[in-house]
């Protein structure tokens, strides 16, 4: 039965969505395919370089390169002859030879000779070039798309709307407060857990100390959700300007994420990322990636524990991911109240999904 437009009266995604071979392949190919992805932040890499990487590996695994010169781009790592990986290790920027037939770009992809070609009628064609995804650098954070769709402003107005004061150029890559988690449980259950504050009573006590759950909030955009946790009498806070939406607010953090799985957690002290890769049906990897603007102000509040958060939040998904192995259980309802970010994102998958899910 399809989900329904009112909270009030929907079930969820039934619990044969999270076990469905089928349905999880096609969500990478129309989800995952059809998404703007977040790559990471300039300050990770040296500037002038070239940057090979897999784009979601263990899922798209799409091979790509990233160029950081004064205008930052990403391309396919792939040679246009017969498909060889080019550029197998960062490198300063320089023209690219396929060391399998010896064609040769220059350093910005652009085609410019190859052996043995010269008989070769309607050659060289713009397929020939290096493919170049479409790109944003949003305030030093790079985000690629490899297919046509939407405009990556669906997602930056979004940000830009209440970020506007945030010190973004004093943001530094933190490698010894990065991590990379290995869950056991289907990557949708993972976006579940983290849409909603319902949980936190009952499974972040140190998060609660902190944040008022009666005044947790949550506001739903066509690419995503933002939720904004209040702080307690005495917490650390944002210094919100005047006209500011949150003005008056005593706001602890802001935690967007974008669809299909990506988030962008921000505290007074920084920024954390939390990029969330489906390896397969049952496994997940969740990159953090943390960026620090104010040091002096990390370890305090919302934005302090987000190892013990993340470990409690892995045993909750972890456990519903085996709960949904039940052939008892159909599906569940939503808090009208406390799930409306889980109940939007459902929405979202049905909507790309609609053929496949009503097939399946």
């Amino acid at each position: 039965m399809p989900l329904k437009e009112d909270i009030r009266s929907s079930s969820t995604l039934p619990g044969s969505f999270y076990r469905n071979e089928a349905l999880y392949r096609q969500s990478l190919d129309v989800v995952f395919a059809n998404s703007w992805q977040l790559i990471g932040h300039r300050s990770q890499w040296t500037e002038g370089y070239q940057i090979p990487f897999v784009l979601l590996p263990g899922s798209l695994n799409e091979p790509l390169i990233l160029h950081t010169g004064a205008e930052p781009f990403v391309s396919s790592n792939v040679c246009t002859h017969r498909g060889f990986i080019l550029v197998e290790k960062e490198r300063p920027s320089a023209p690219i030879r396929c060391r399998y037939h010896g064609r040769l770009f220059d350093a910005n992809g652009c085609f410019r000779s190859m052996p043995e070609f010269e008989d070769a009628a309607d050659f060289p064609r713009r397929e020939d070039d290096l493919a170049r995804p479409s790109f944003v650098n949003w305030k030093g954070f790079f985000l690629c798309r490899i297919s046509e769709g939407s405009s990556a402003h669906t997602i930056i107005d979004v940000l830009d709307e209440r970020l506007g004061f945030f010190p973004f150029h004093d943001l530094q890559y933190s490698e010894e407060r990065s991590s990379v988690f290995h869950v056991k449980a289907h990557w949708a259950l993972y976006c579940d857990n983290y849409l909603e504050g319902f949980h936190i009573p009952y499974v972040h006590q140190a998060l609660n100390k902190v944040i008022d759950y009666g005044q947790y909030e949550t506001h739903l955009f066509d690419s995503g959700t933002l939720q904004i946790g209040i702080g307690k009498e005495g917490e650390p806070c944002f210094d919100l300007p005047a006209g500011h939406p949150d003005q008056g607010k005593q706001v602890a953090a802001y935690y967007y994420w974008f669809f299909p799985n990506w988030m962008v957690n921000v505290y007074p002290w920084g920024i954390s990322v939390n990029i969330v890769e489906p390896i397969d049906i049952g496994q997940t990897r969740v990159r953090f990636l943390t960026y620090v603007a104010r040091p002096e102000m990390l370890d305090q509040g919302a934005g302090s524990g987000l190892h013990a958060v993340e470990m409690e939040d892995e045993e909750v998904v972890e456990s519903v991911h085996r709960g949904l192995t039940s052939r008892l259980y159909r599906d569940g309802r939503f808090s009208p109240a406390m799930e409306t970010g889980v109940h939007h994102f459902h929405l979202l998958l049905q909507h790309h999904m609609a053929d496949f899910l009503l097939n399946n």
